[in-house]
């Protein structure tokens, strides 16, 4: 029989989750949503017994779950879902398996299906269930496949993961054709294609020719308003059935109806969905009529959209008409005053009030309404919910609401398969409030979610956290859980009272007078000491503070008597920053004592056990917990206490960290309930609270980020370069990011010798074959010796005379030292500390343009300036970036050239719009003042031109330009103050990616709400092109350095922040290592891997050992997944060990460790959940380590829990196959991505890097090799290890241009400079990658000099304090040798700068 087929368009039936595809069915005995009034029951009956009904609700114990330790995130068991009839008495019979994403179905299923059995006469049924994610478990799959296989109907709704949705193909596909009917509602679209009933099937997918066909094709959705018009089209279907053929009509029909039933939910419509399928398709049952006079009811449903309200007598189609019941009716029984009670809007998934499993959405309306609250519960069955905001939360022309709350989970508009993020953007900004987006735990039982180290499933936290995010939604509370034998919601009441809360207060920001509102501003202090007080990532902290001081004030926050200069303000916080004996703390705003801050701190007893009874030793007195800050009216300016054990070896050790101490936890405390905070600011990149231990994502009571941000409202300035360590933020303490320009990128420049070096090379290339060019040549080796390049570039001798060689030989050793001059020259580097809200000036826009020109953009069609001046004078700018690399003078110097080109022509592009106070105020377009064009063309054009490139044209660089004037415009914007103004206010904070705004300027401009990326996004295929050519010139150098071989193992860090801005190409590199091939899946999610043929791989394949920074686990865990099945996947291949060295070693490790060889095969590592870095970064910076055996020990107890794609329910420790792996390994590799961001700026890289501990677990004796790839450029560049370090240092530590620009801000800019010798010293420790001529230099620099020490010492004496003790520790523990003159000088300043601080 030919088979009736259906398009991919209706195929995909949207993406609907829960709206009606049909017009309302007329129905004469509708059954109410939970507390909907009959028309004859009255109004107060009805709320008196809806509020009895909630409160039996909230009080349901969630019921006993199987929790075996398997190692998934979901142990609960399908059998308690099975139905078996207890008395068929001859009846026919059949049996029904379903899969379904959610559990909302589950109890309505049931009880449908209990009802047949009890009420039928003539048929009875077997039914059984399983939620998706319990198909990973083998014995639930397995019995999966056995009750598929003699099951008559198979129903499948909303399979959307795509491993999962494999499983359910393999499974269902082979007995597809034996079953009676299968119904398959939204899914994946290789899952829709098992559908079959009768002649209606997708298996053709569109491919047969009919009237149904031709409908579905004119009628296709398409563009942004896919659901809208998706949900037109299925509307419209039933007009054309009539056209059909009687039985494929019949057939198409019953689909139709089946998805009808489906979507309505309730037991009476499921109950009619399985008799109808009974009665029409099972052989056993059809063959006997039993059913055929039988009516069935038509579906019963509830409006497609409406506001639902527990206690109301109906649906309600308007606000007009909800409101008026609200405000004379409602409110009034509830005793709320209506004209001055905050309103609430709620978004609601409507399968829920279908199914009637509504009980968490009634617990929280009811907790709003306890706290005063009137509350517009709205739902949708379409997944566009912007039509709730945009049809029922404006009342009479204004915004109705103060707060948003969406309960679906989903993003705004879409649901599991798509998105249209910036329709969500526009609805909620013309809304203008905050967007909080709670979650529902759905993939695990309530149980297995409190008991879970991970906290929240990574499918949900992919589907339901982080495409949210990307809305500008905030605050993932987990507020519902499943119940584990029912399947229904519970509302977990101590998560509701935080939601309820949190939500309240942001609705408070927007009702309470500007002048009575209270915020906290909270700096950090990292390492703990007062030379360290508002640490923050390129920020100048007090300065910005001074600046939304001087913003809040004008807008009428009671701020009190300002002080006058930013010095001014550091010292009423720090109490002087040359504090004496008399004062040696920071300034003290609020002594508490024992009894209130046990009074008012409900989990202080928890504390006790890692830190001994309340005050403690930190932040006290000894009597008292010491609140360190100064108030300024209503505005409070706290330091955030330190996680406490900084200088503690033995808590350094464990590999889980300890909780907060009792100073920590007084802190919040004391914002929160003594100075009372309407909202805390957390001021720059970053501090301790979300990063304090709890779960991953999903934070439960218990956890300590949710415990200490309590109900306040947190906004946070963040780096807008860090995107990643933005979204722990944002997951863990609640906060509303506000991003922060970084400084512009500056070109390093050449200084000293370096100068000295470019001017000789440029007197050589003038004289280079005369009688000159020798002796110039012996003087550049001279130079260059002296600057110590000998370390970069092979120099002839000391004693060698160049006159002996060629003018082609000469021009080579110059080439090689011209091109590393260049390369320090060119290196990019941010210059001093950006202000909050103070936009760049005109020069400091040029130099991030100068960058953004430099890069091609194929994406955008735009190709980077330096390829298309190459490309006029036929050369092809790779070529000359390679011969310039290798040492080639000609093209070494071109290379300057077509820089120095880019700059001259960026720099006209940017003068053009440019006042004569040197700022930015119109940008002038590019067709603005066309005579140009016809006066020798535009002054970029001009500018190439006196260069050189006269025959760049200017039609060649116009959409470059144009790009570069949109950029311009962006760099300019200023939105950071004003989006701290809106959120304090009240209002919607516009979100934004982050990243590099090099890289991607749609980070600026700054001010936005910051989020990462959907995490299922990346790989792309661009990282996957870049990464393969990082790894091919790292293997290609390995060879070159080891005659010919390959090595065997490489170790890898793979950081969260980095696959952000590149979109995951180390995660790239690591594949393409292995040997693995990512693949999208049919929604073009990467959650699919292959095996590259070893043929087409050309070399074996390398074995890694990726350690994952807790920031990836956390965003990425779904890629650690991808990782480890890959690693695995190439282990179980059967191919030569010398051509597959990871499984080479497998099998080496099972013979080793006693395991299987799936097991040896681990490879992907972390730290435990909730836990953060190797701790080694905290011992360097307080100097609490002892020797680096410690630091060895630390990364190998904290870095060791293995992630397994087999049991991704839990983070392992697996120290055994840690260090069998890792003393395997031939080399280690870590990636630089950004200019901002480099080896010496943050403790991050080295407090990861595994070199010397590779090296003690060794046993041949043998050290690592260690590389940085280095892609902050077109022309990406793998180097040593050393290398990179030379490089950063003379670019930035020993840079006149680096130090000076950071010495003018003043205090915090000396601290810089400190950090960033303290972190050269990290490398000595962990990779003794650090040369003697650095520490030297640096002491010559900032030591020697007397001048240089005054001023170090007169900005920050205590920054200057720990330089001198860095100096002489490096010293004592044999990192730097040098003189004793030095080492007598070093020991005289400690003394009197000591002698100072302390008043002596």
């Amino acid at each position: 029989m030919r088979t009736f087929a259906l398009t991919a368009s209706a195929a995909l039936l949207a993406s609907v989750y829960g709206f009606s595809p049909i017009a309302r069915v007329a129905h004469t005995h509708s059954v109410a949503p939970l507390g909907v009034a009959p028309a004859h029951q009255p109004a107060a009956l009805v709320q008196r017994d809806a509020i009895a009904q909630r409160t039996v609700l909230r009080s349901l114990a969630p019921s006993m779950v199987a929790t075996s330790p398997g190692g998934l995130f979901t142990q609960s068991n399908p059998e308690d879902r099975r139905v078996v009839p207890e008395d068929p008495n001859g009846r026919a019979s059949f049996k029904v398996v379903y899969v379904v994403l959610e559990s909302q179905y589950q109890s309505s299923i049931t009880a449908a299906c209990k009802r047949i059995n009890a009420m039928q006469p003539d048929v009875c049924v077997e039914c059984v269930g399983y939620i998706l994610e319990e198909l990973r478990d083998e014995t639930n799959y397995n019995q999966f496949k056995e009750d598929v296989g003699d099951a008559n109907i198979f129903i499948g709704s909303l399979i959307f993961v795509q491993d999962l949705a494999d499983k359910v193909v393999a499974a269902v596909e082979p007995v597809r054709d034996n079953l009676d009917a299968c119904c398959i509602f939204p899914s994946m679209p290789a899952v829709m294609r098992l559908n079959k009933i009768g002649s209606f099937t997708m298996a053709s997918m569109g491919q047969s020719k009919n009237v149904m066909v031709d409908f579905m094709k004119k009628n296709k959705p398409s563009g942004t308003s896919f659901q809208d018009s998706m949900l037109k089209l299925v509307r419209t279907l039933p007009a054309v059935l009539k056209y059909l053929p009687g039985d494929k009509a019949k057939d198409a029909r019953s689909f139709m109806m089946s998805l009808q039933y489906w979507l309505g939910g309730s037991p009476e419509n499921i109950e009619a969905l399985l008799l109808n399928l009974a009665g029409n398709y099972v052989k056993d049952v059809s063959a006997t009529d039993v059913l055929s006079g039988m009516p069935v009811a038509p579906p019963e449903v509830i409006p497609d959209k409406g506001i639902w309200h527990p206690v109301a007598p109906r649906v309600f189609d308007t606000t007009e008409e909800y409101m008026t019941w609200l405000r004379n009716e409602h409110a009034p029984a509830l005793g709320i005053d209506a004209d001055k009670a905050p309103v609430v809007g709620v978004i609601l998934q409507k399968s829920h009030i279908n199914t009637k499993d509504d009980a968490h959405y009634v617990s929280f309306i009811m907790e709003l309404e306890s706290r005063g609250a009137l509350v517009v519960p709205t739902y949708t069955g379409a997944l566009d919910f912007s039509i709730c905001i945009n049809d029922y939360f404006y009342y009479a022309g204004k915004t109705l609401v103060d707060v948003v709350i969406n309960l679906t989970g989903f993003a705004l508009v879409g649901g599991p398969a798509t998105q249209d993020h910036p329709k969500a953007i526009s609805t909620l900004k013309n809304l203008n409030r905050p967007y909080l987006c709670a979650v529902p735990a759905t993939f695990q039982t309530f149980e297995e979610w409190k008991d879970s180290e991970l906290g929240l499933h990574p499918v949900q936290v992919a589907l339901q956290v982080a495409l949210p995010e990307l809305d500008g939604a905030m605050e993932p509370i987990i507020f519902a859980g499943r119940d584990g034998v029912t399947g229904r919601s519970i509302p977990q009441a101590d998560r509701i009272d935080m939601l309820a809360k949190r939500a309240l207060k942001w609705a408070g920001l927007r009702r309470k007078k500007v002048a009575e509102k209270k915020v906290a501003i909270t700096v950090f202090s990292f390492p703990p000491d007062k030379g360290n007080v508002g640490t923050a990532a390129y920020l100048n902290v007090f300065g910005s503070i001074l600046e939304c001081l001087k913003s809040m004030k004008a807008e009428g926050y009671q701020v009190g008597e300002l002080p006058a200069t930013v010095e001014d303000l550091v010292d009423s916080v720090l109490h002087e920053k040359e504090a004496a004996l008399a004062s040696p703390s920071l300034n003290v705003e609020h002594k508490m004592s024992v009894a209130e801050y046990k009074e008012l701190t409900p989990y202080a007893k928890d504390l006790e056990e890692n830190w001994g009874p309340p005050p403690g030793q930190l932040n006290s007195d000894g009597a008292n917990l010491l609140i360190y800050g100064k108030r300024f009216g209503n505005v409070f300016i706290g330091v955030q206490p330190s996680f406490g054990y900084e200088g503690d070896p033995m808590r350094l050790l464990y590999a889980k960290s300890a909780s907060p101490h009792h100073g920590f936890a007084a802190y919040y405390t004391y914002v929160e309930k003594i100075f009372g905070a309407d909202a805390v600011l957390h001021f720059g990149t970053h501090g301790s609270l979300e990063f304090m231990p709890g779960k991953q994502v999903g934070m439960s009571g218990g956890c300590y980020p949710d415990r200490l941000i309590a109900s306040i409202p947190n906004l946070y300035y963040y780096a807008a370069n860090n995107p990643s360590e933005a979204t722990i933020a944002k997951r863990r303490s609640y906060a509303n990011t506000i991003s922060y320009l970084t400084p512009p990128a500056e070109n390093a420049g050449l200084y000293k010798g370096l100068k000295e070096l470019g001017e000789l090379v440029g007197s050589y290339q003038g004289l280079r074959e005369s009688g000159r060019g020798p002796s110039i040549v012996n003087s550049i080796v001279a130079t260059a010796r002296q600057c110590n390049l000998d370390k970069d570039v092979d120099l002839p001798g000391e004693d060698d005379d160049t006159a002996v060689l060629s003018v082609e030989e000469r021009d080579g050793v110059v080439g090689k030292v011209y091109s590393k001059i260049m390369e320090i020259e060119s290196r990019l580097l941010p210059c001093g500390l950006h202000t909050v809200g103070v936009p760049p000036t005109a020069s400091e826009a040029c130099a991030t343009l100068v960058n953004i020109a430099s890069i091609d953009r194929p994406e955008d069609g735009i190709e980077g300036l330096p390829r298309t001046i190459a490309k006029s004078i036929n050369r092809d700018i790779d070529d000359i970036y390679r011969k310039s690399d290798a040492g080639d003078l000609q093209d070494a110097t071109l290379r300057q050239e077509i820089v120095e080109a880019v700059r001259d022509a960026v720099s006209a592009c940017v003068d053009r719009s440019t006042d004569g106070e040197g700022r930015v105020v119109e940008v002038r377009s590019v067709v603005d003042g066309m005579a140009e064009f016809f006066q020798g063309g535009s002054p970029m054009k001009q500018a190439l031109k006196a260069k050189g490139f006269d025959k760049v044209s200017d039609e060649s660089i116009t959409p470059l330009f144009e790009y570069l004037e949109f950029c311009l415009k962006q760099v300019v914007a200023d939105n950071e103050m004003g989006a701290l103004l809106d959120g304090l206010d009240g209002k919607f904070i516009t979100p934004g990616p982050g990243g590099d705004p090099i890289r991607n300027p749609l980070v600026l401009p700054t001010g936005k709400n910051m989020h990462a990326l959907d995490p299922q996004a990346i790989p792309t295929i661009a990282a996957c092109n870049c990464a393969k050519v990082v790894v091919d010139r790292l293997l290609e150098r390995q060879q070159l350095d080891n005659e010919g071989v390959y090595p065997e193992s490489i170790a890898f860090v793979l950081w969260g922040t980095d696959n952000i801005k590149t979109y995951g190409e180390s995660l790239a590199q690591v594949l393409w290592m292995v040997g693995v091939r990512p693949v999208p899946d049919s929604l073009g999610r990467v959650n699919q891997i292959e095996a590259i043929p070893l043929e087409e791989l050309g070399r074996p394949r390398i074995d890694v050992v990726v350690t994952c920074s807790g920031v990836f686990r956390d965003l990425f865990i779904n890629q650690m997944n991808l990782l480890d099945r890959a690693v695995k996947l190439v282990a179980e291949l059967d191919e030569p060990l010398d051509q597959n060295f990871i499984r080479k070693h497998a099998l080496e490790q099972a013979s080793e460790l006693g395991c299987t060889m799936r097991e040896a095969a681990t490879r992907v590592f972390s730290n435990a959940a909730g836990s953060y870095s190797a701790n080694v970064g905290l011992a360097i910076e307080n100097g609490g380590w002892e020797d680096e055996g410690q630091l060895q020990d630390q990364f190998l107890s904290r870095k060791g829990f293995a992630f397994n794609a087999d049991k991704p329910g839990v983070l392992d420790s697996a120290e055994a196959i840690f260090k069998s792996s890792l003393k395997k390994v031939d080399v280690t590799f870590q990636n630089l991505d950004s200019s901002e961001i480099s080896l010496t700026d943050v403790s991050h890289y080295f407090d990861s890097d595994p070199t010397k501990v590779v090296s003690g677990l060794r046993t041949d004796g043998k050290k690592p090799t260690s590389f940085v790839a280095d892609t902050t450029t077109a022309n990406a560049q793998v180097r040593s290890l050393s290398e990179t370090v030379r490089l950063d240092a003379r670019t930035k530590l020993l840079n006149p241009k680096f130090y000076e620009g950071m010495l003018n801000s003043g205090y915090e800019g000396t601290r810089e400079i400190t950090k960033r010798l303290r972190n050269t010293m990290g490398w000595s420790a962990t990779a003794g990658a650090v040369d003697n001529f650095v520490y030297e230099d640096a002491n010559d620099t900032f030591i020697k000099d007397p001048e240089m020490q005054k001023r170090l010492l007169d900005t920050n004496p205590n920054a200057f304090r720990d330089m001198v003790t860095t100096f002489l520790e490096a010293n004592g523990r044999g990192y730097w040798d040098t003189d004793e003159d030095n080492l007598d000088r070093l020991r005289q300043l400690y003394a009197e700068v000591d002698d100072k601080i302390e008043g002596i």
